[in-house]
């Protein structure tokens, strides 16, 4: 039996804030004891699915009736700074197959095994020298703004081809574009963004560089396989994804762990446990609240009939909390076997620098927590600051001592 009509008014509304920065916001049904697919409603009105089972998730995110495409005239709108969106030609994350394929082939070599185990030691390198100018500087340190945030940005600027020194200019737009409060604010932000890369990538022409984005603009866009624009958006939206999320795990992460002193004493005790404490935070946590997506046709799952043109938003915190596939599942286990979560999607969009951040987070935590064995929060929990639902889930700052 599935639901087909009479469906009673959204109580739910979007965005929800966590309560506790790494827990789902309090609002959110619960898996296993409501129901897995919940009306919800948008900042205009519109009432849209939000899908909290893991089952459901994983379904409906590999569903060919299932789009991405934001282009789509009945693609749901989550925020006013994205009401502008249909006008945005987004590459990968908002476009479907065969387009989105085509796109994800371009850049499946640069974030590889084996070019992510390439970078390894300049990533330990990095990651040394900024732990020896925060202990040089401290005790004490904002750990968001002397570590978690420029080790990712260093990263994926020397992945890329972008020049770290324009680092300030391009984190301050991509503040913006995740908290904007209205869309031209964030018009702006995006605008002064793609002017820069297309500015870089022309300086690129026919002066090959190591960087991934040279590559692409000296073989794909000279080949006519890809256009200027497309290419400047699929350079935004790597920079922007490739230091934006992983410094937020490092940060948020830190804090999971320090809340969870029994735990991080095993990591120490064991370092061996550092790639699956990985998974565990990541499911965990899981920052990237709030996929989207549109049905292009009517789906049955989860009890309900999702009809076309209706809208999902997908509530990953929750789907990684689901008892159907983890034992206590809010709790901290750093000896859990957690790769079956979807912190990172699930189906063709799963996030394509998957690897890199699996690479950036064992070497964070581990040189952290090695290099500087008495460090602490140097406030009290709750007087840290964390994101407002609606954007990647994180943390302002980070006091920390030792």
């Amino acid at each position: 039996m599935t639901e087909t009509a009479h469906k009673p008014a959204p109580t739910l509304t979007w965005p929800q804030s966590r309560h506790c920065p790494y827990a789902p916001p309090p609002a959110y049904p619960t898996p296993g004891e409501d129901a897995p697919l919940n009306r919800m409603r948008l900042f205009d009105g519109r009432e849209v699915w939000l899908v909290t089972g893991h089952a459901e998730t994983r379904a409906l995110l590999t569903d060919p009736r299932i789009s991405a495409d934001r282009q789509r005239a009945d693609f749901p709108v989550l925020l006013p700074r994205n009401r502008d969106q249909r006008s945005v030609d987004l590459p990968l994350l908002g476009t479907d197959d065969p387009r989105h394929n085509e796109q994800r082939r371009m850049l499946i070599p640069g974030f590889g095994l084996k070019r992510i185990a390439a970078l390894r030691p300049d990533i330990e390198r990095t990651v040394g020298t900024l732990l020896d100018r925060m202990l040089a500087a401290g005790p004490g340190a904002d750990l968001v703004a002397a570590y978690a945030l420029p080790l990712p940005s260093m990263v994926i600027c020397a992945l890329l081809g972008v020049p770290y020194a324009d680092h300030e200019f391009f984190e301050r737009c991509s503040r913006t574009l995740l908290l904007a409060e209205d869309a031209d604010e964030a018009n702006a932000a995006r605008e002064e963004l793609r002017a820069y890369l297309r500015r870089l990538l022309e300086d690129k022409r026919g002066t090959p560089g190591g960087g991934l984005l040279d590559g692409l603009v000296n073989e794909q866009l000279a080949d006519g396989r890809v256009d200027r624009e497309e290419l400047v958006m699929m350079a935004l939206l790597l920079l922007i994804a490739g230091h934006e999320t992983t410094a937020n795990m490092i940060s948020l992460g830190t804090y999971a762990l320090l809340r969870h002193p029994g735990q991080l004493a095993a990591l120490r005790a064991d370092p061996a446990l550092m790639p699956g404490a990985v998974e565990e935070l990541l499911r965990l946590l899981s920052i990237a609240d709030g996929m989207v997506r549109v049905a292009t046709e009517d789906v049955e799952v989860g009890g309900v009939t999702v009809r076309a043109g209706e809208g999902l938003v997908f509530a990953t915190p929750s789907a990684n909390r689901d008892p159907a596939v983890y034992e206590d599942p809010g709790a901290l286990d750093v000896r859990r076997s957690a790769r079956h979560h979807v912190a990172f999607g699930y189906g063709v969009h799963q996030c394509l620098g998957q690897n890199l951040a699996r690479a950036e987070l064992e070497i964070a935590f581990s040189s952290l927590f090695a290099r500087i064995p008495t460090l602490r929060l140097a406030v009290a929990p709750d007087e840290v600051r964390a994101k407002p639902g609606g954007t990647v889930q994180g943390l302002f700052a980070l006091p920390v001592t030792w």
